[in-house]
């Protein structure tokens, strides 16, 4: 399995957040998971509404374009992004990839 699963109405991202780091940033692959770090705390929600900000910010998508599908609670997450391909997420995330 690898961090990104395309199908025909979107993408799937397995992620690795690092909460209450000094920036939000992507820094490469933790495993098979794409790692993100994240200016936000692991608070009151924080963590998950930094991200998905983040990620609609990057893909140029609707925040309601993005929904967590696991880990609400911990590290390891996986997100569902309707309407965007493959090569979009790959490029703007790992551009070297």
């Amino acid at each position: 399995m690898t961090w990104l699963i395309a199908d025909d109405e979107g993408v799937t991202l397995r992620l690795h957040i690092q909460p209450g780091a000094k920036r939000t940033e992507v820094v490469g692959l933790h495993g098979e998971a794409l790692k993100i770090r994240l200016a936000a705390p692991p608070v009151d929600g924080k963590a998950n509404a930094c991200l998905i900000a983040f990620l609609a910010n990057r893909l140029g998508v609707a925040k309601a374009a993005i929904s967590l599908l696991t880990g609400d609670t911990s590290r390891a997450k996986r997100v569902r992004i309707g309407g965007v391909a493959s090569a979009l997420v790959r490029k703007a995330f790992l551009p070297l990839d």
